[in-house]
């Protein structure tokens, strides 16, 4: 079962989903093929053609991922990068123009294999009329999902993230980071064993973003896949075990983030140096700042670090700080994207010369 996108026929396609007996709306895993991939794609590529000029643009250019099974993943990438339209082609709201893709080892085109998917679009529109139980029982049914199976989870939800005073209130009245939250529950709605989230922090605030880590880390220790698109690099840093980088429809990089965030040097902080150690310490050092006795170096090896904390210990030196250097996700991003559009630009210019 898959609750609410942007598209009432997708809907309609998924309503057989929860009907199985026994199951109340839940996808179990004995449904699903034994694969090691939740999310795979090979060579997925959308183009779309404008109408009156005949121009191409390719949304989507040849991207092959695999996402693990019960793992974090963040899809990354500038505005208009094709992130969105990837996530369409995944539910199968879009259909792709090469290539394909799969969910938990089925062809993501075939309505079953989107039964264990729970989703929160970007700028989703729920009808500001209902209130947010009332919002909640409604996709439910759109799912299939049956009506005792809604009267128990539903305030379940709401009080997981937050609104279980705000059940009865319409949606009008609800802020834009009460109705991120409560998107949050209609895709949790029937307990989905892979959850695709389009920028689910946005407008929310510091609290409630932790709120949403939570719940989201309550998940992932269940062994629930989450895939998740976000400008919130911080967030995704925290969260994610896996990211891509994506830029202008293909996959500039991608890997574990604490492999891609992994500096090549050590920071090493002492107090009270020598000035003749000091001297010593620069020689050896790949940067050096010093000021009062205070000196902070840079090494390019773990060995060039131990001798360093050696000599200022046999000096009595007092050691403050020892750590491996680190880059954060968004500078390892921003430079990601703009060796790409460098390169790109290359590319242009060399083609525009022959």
């Amino acid at each position: 079962m898959l609750v609410r996108i942007n598209s009432h026929t997708f809907h309609n396609r998924l309503r057989s989903a929860a009907n199985k007996e026994g199951a109340a709306g839940v996808i179990t895993s004995s449904d699903m093929p034994m694969t090691e991939f939740a999310i795979e794609t090979d060579g997925l590529t959308k183009v779309f053609r404008q109408r009156w000029s005949g121009r191409e643009v390719r949304a989507v250019d040849g991207i092959s991922l695999k996402v693990r099974r019960g793992s974090t993943f963040g899809l990354l990438g500038p505005n208009g990068a094709g992130k969105t339209t990837f996530v369409k082609l995944l539910l199968s709201a879009t259909h792709p123009t090469e290539g394909r893709a799969s969910i938990f080892g089925r062809d993501c085109r075939i309505p079953e294999a989107r039964e264990p998917i729970g989703y929160l679009p970007e700028n989703h529109r729920f009808p500001t009329y209902l209130t947010g139980a009332g919002m909640l029982d409604f996709y439910a049914s759109l799912s299939g999902m049956p009506a005792a199976a809604r009267k128990k989870r539903i305030p379940e939800l709401l009080e997981k993230v937050g609104l279980e005073k705000w059940g009865p209130v319409r949606l009008g009245k609800y802020s834009k980071g009460m109705l991120q939250r409560v998107g949050l529950a209609q895709a949790l709605m029937h307990s989905p064993t892979l959850l695709v989230l389009d920028e689910p922090s946005d407008g929310v605030d510091p609290l409630g973003r932790k709120q949403i880590r939570d719940i989201l880390h309550e998940l992932e220790e269940k062994g629930v896949t989450i895939f998740l698109n976000s400008h919130l690099l911080v967030e995704v840093e925290l969260f994610c075990e896996d990211v891509a980088i994506i830029n202008r429809g293909k996959v500039a990089t991608e890997g574990a983030v604490k492999d891609l965030t992994a500096g090549s040097g050590y920071r090493l902080e002492a107090e009270n140096v020598p000035e003749q150690v000091q001297s010593e310490l620069q020689a050896k050092a790949r940067s050096v700042a010093s000021r009062n006795g205070s000196l902070k170096l840079v090494f390019a090896t773990r060995e060039e670090a131990n001798s360093a904390v050696d000599l200022l210990r046999s000096q009595k030196c007092e050691i403050e700080h020892l750590s491996r250097t680190t880059s954060s996700l968004e500078e390892v991003f921003v430079k990601t994207v703009e060796a790409a559009q460098s390169a790109r630009l290359t590319e242009e210019s060399n083609a525009g010369k022959q």
